[in-house]
């Protein structure tokens, strides 16, 4: 009897084909590996598609970086929090939005299911792994988004771009990679790029960053040696050092094995209103049918309720963030484990 494509992934299951990634000293997700879809190494990184327990999976350098199963868990935290802020604080969408890294194409994706933005600008280094996802990983945008004519793609260093550019941007979306070190992205988590930032954005606008891990790690019993397992205290310091209002949020992302780090940033004029800079439930509900095509119906998880969930830290988190004090600069940066 023929083989099928259940008992060819339960017989490499049994095998021992498994895929396993160090999430902090001492701590690895490990899951059986259905199937290599892709594998190749690109000017930057090693570039892997998987497909395990979290469906097809984005891994660079070792990394996961986006899961077919909570991929839109990630995103629309990244992405639809920052607008909505934006839209309620101003009384219009925004019209430019800057991306930093987002090769999958799913924060453009989630940026364009906003009809008033205009223009967008990404910026990712590797074009390999944005041909790759295209390739392999449609559902998270493809060729849909990156034909999108209000999409604007350069394959490039995002750093560098944003020194040279006299362009301003309302929204600055910081989609890059973990400041690991010799990894391409450190620089873009520096105070010296978030106050050149700064000035390339209008005075209502607003800045937003992936953070890592979130969880309060690491255990008093690890040693990271020269590297922390957390960089979520020290952006969200740097930050604070540039931007009147920081809001640190989370969100549960199951295939990085952990709670997920954001940070948003915005320094408001002086005459705008010094109510809580986190929205309402009911306020969160009408933005998003009111700017976001389909409405509620188009998203899978940001809503509401989740918006004030995912800013209303732990008691443990919100302690881990007080005690660190460390800021990222060129000259000291802070590496992720």
């Amino acid at each position: 009897m023929p083989a099928t494509e259940q008992t060819i992934e339960d017989q490499r299951a049994k095998a021992g084909f498994n895929f396993r990634e160090d999430i902090a000293p001492g701590l690895v997700l490990e899951m059986p590996l259905n199937s290599i879809l892709h594998s190749s190494k690109s000017e930057f990184q090693q570039i892997d598609v998987i497909d395990s327990y979290f469906g097809r999976t984005l891994v660079t350098d070792g990394k996961t970086q986006s899961a077919q199963f909570d991929e839109f868990a990630y995103h629309e935290t990244l992405v639809h929090p920052a607008i909505c802020t934006y839209v309620h604080r101003t009384g219009k969408a925004p019209k430019t939005v800057f991306i930093g890294g987002g090769g999958e194409l799913a924060t453009a994706r989630e940026v364009l299911r906003h009809p008033g933005v205009e223009r967008v600008v990404m910026v990712d280094l590797d074009g390999a792994v944005v041909d790759v996802c295209v390739k392999y990983l449609p559902e998270w945008g493809g060729e849909a988004v990156k034909s999108d004519p209000r999409l604007e793609l350069t394959i490039g260093d995002a750093y560098a771009y944003l020194l040279d550019t006299k362009e301003t941007f309302d929204i600055v979306i910081m989609d890059i990679s973990d400041p690991i070190e010799a990894g391409p992205g450190i620089m873009l988590y520096t105070r010296e790029l978030y106050q050149h930032v700064a000035s390339r954005m209008p005075s209502n606008g607003v800045f937003v960053t992936q953070a890592g891990i979130a969880d309060a790690v690491p255990p008093p019993h690890v040693d990271a040696g020269d590297r922390d397992t957390t960089c979520f205290g020290p952006i969200r310091n740097t930050l604070s050092e540039v931007f009147d209002v920081v809001l640190p949020f989370t969100q549960s992302i199951p295939s990085f094995g952990s709670d997920w780090g954001f940070v948003m940033a915005f320094s408001p004029p002086k005459e705008e209103s010094k109510d809580s800079p986190i929205l309402p439930i009911s306020i969160v509900d009408s933005l998003i049918e009111k700017n976001i095509k389909g409405g509620a119906d188009s998203l899978k998880m940001y809503d509401g309720i989740t918006h004030q969930r995912m800013f209303h830290l732990t008691k443990a988190v919100r302690k881990q963030l007080a005690i660190d004090k460390r800021v990222m600069t060129k000259d000291n940066p802070v590496f992720m484990y």
